[in-house]
């Protein structure tokens, strides 16, 4: 994957949207034209996120496209906890389509996960950032300095709960049991009550994975001053224990007001569903990710969004579902 600079992010975005606006769109115009209204489901739900984060806030939108785009009469979103959950309730029947990290996706259902070949992928679609946010007053300027402090990592079920005790593994920090010194204190928080926690001194620092910015650590940032950790040292030592998921990203300067760039770790998001979706629905979505793409831009997203075809199909090893594997086809020709 190819990193960012900051002064790229509003050039990449008009060429996003001038791309589709000419090229992808009107190429799959003639397939949503063909399609007949019978065709469309009665109901769609979308597994999302936490109120505040990236994830519930895409939902929505791609919710509201499927919609409006007559691929379900209604399309809904179920606020989760995050990744792991997400899969979870594809897994289970209760939702049909669901956004979760890379590696949470190849754990859960990919090629070797505990869910093997009952879900497949519809796209990558967007980078995830792993925030390691701390107080600026806190005294903490390094991932070292977390050692005996107490730390938000995720409520179970999100992706970050899965990526931060992988971190403090590479990192060297223990957190279950403590031992030595070189521990930290966990605490299972999710974004908002993280945030809050930060905030009020309860934690030192809280650790998220979610697109940039994320408004509610921008809300909060604002009133209380916060800062991020460069985490891409970590990064070697992720992909040769984890697996090729994670990349070394930049948060761009000011992407929270007046806070430096940083490096950090990304993790690729995919929408996903499961295998036995029918091939009319996962086709019409396809078209929807790459001919209505620009429905799909959160207003506060400057991050890297995936959505041309060619980084579509890109979804690690997850595998493309058919349906959607044929319709990328048919777009390439």
């Amino acid at each position: 994957m190819t990193n960012f600079s900051p002064t790229l992010l509003p050039a990449r975005r008009q060429v996003l949207r001038a791309a589709l606006a000419t090229g992808a769109a009107a190429l799959l115009a003639p397939a949503l034209a063909s399609c007949v209204p019978d065709s469309r489901r009665a109901s769609i739900v979308v597994a999302g996120g936490e109120p505040g984060g990236f994830y519930l806030e895409f939902a929505t939108l791609l919710a509201a496209s499927l919609q409006r785009h007559r691929v379900a009469d209604t399309a809904t979103v179920n606020p989760t906890g995050g990744s792991l959950d997400n899969v979870a309730q594809l897994v289970s029947g209760r939702a049909d389509l669901a956004v979760a990290l890379a590696d949470a996706a190849s754990l859960q259902g990919g090629t070797s996960g505990v869910n093997r070949g009952q879900i497949a992928a519809l796209g990558k679609v967007y980078q995830n950032y792993v925030h390691a946010v701390v107080r600026r007053d806190g005294g903490i300027r390094t991932l070292d300095d977390l050692a005996g402090r107490t730390v938000a990592v995720g409520m179970p079920g999100s992706g970050t709960s899965l990526i931060t005790p992988r971190l403090f593994e590479v990192a060297g920090l223990e957190s279950n049991p403590p031992a030595g010194g070189r521990h930290v204190t966990v605490k299972p928080l999710g974004l908002n009550d993280g945030v809050a926690a930060l905030s009020g001194g309860e934690v030192d620092a809280l650790f998220w994975s979610g697109g940039v910015p994320t408004a509610a650590i921008a809300q909060a940032h604002a009133a209380s001053g916060f800062a991020l950790l460069d985490l891409s040292a970590l990064l070697p030592g992720l992909r040769q224990r984890y697996g090729p998921f994670y990349d070394k990203v930049l948060v761009p300067a000011d992407s929270y007001a007046g806070i430096d760039e940083v490096w950090t770790v990304g993790v690729a998001n995919l929408l996903l569903c499961r295998m036995d979706l029918d091939a009319e629905t996962v086709r019409r979505t396809v078209d929807l990710l790459v001919g209505h793409a620009d429905e799909l831009i959160p207003r506060s997203s400057v991050g890297v969004q995936f959505l041309s075809p060619n980084s579509l199909i890109n979804t690690a090893d997850v595998p493309l579902h058919p349906a959607a594997a044929a319709a990328y086809r048919e777009l390439h020709g």
